[in-house]
């Protein structure tokens, strides 16, 4: 019986080529020295689902979706935004 080939491997496995649009991760933490605590977005930054993973499973996961990292600087914009939604006052210019 023939094996089928691992998701991670197979080309259809990546959210940017699945979808069209670019994946970011934004790394939040750490736990216990052994996870990366991280944000998933695909397409726009601010949409995003909070995952984690070993080192080494975050370290594949970005390159399977091939993630762009955001900086700090973007980061900070990030929160940011978010508090001026949940503080009730969106669109606020800083």
């Amino acid at each position: 019986m023939k094996r089928a080939a691992p998701l991670q491997d197979a080309p259809s496995a990546c959210a940017q080529a699945l979808t069209g649009l670019p994946c970011y991760v934004r790394v939040t933490g750490t736990l216990d020295d052994r996870f990366v605590e991280f944000e998933f977005a695909i397409g726009d930054p601010e949409m995003a689902v909070e995952l984690v993973l070993q080192f080494e499973q975050f370290r594949r996961f970005c390159e399977t979706h091939r993630a762009i990292p955001l900086s700090a600087d973007e980061g900070d914009q990030l929160d940011f935004e978010r508090m001026k939604w949940r503080y009730g006052a969106p669109g606020i210019e800083h």
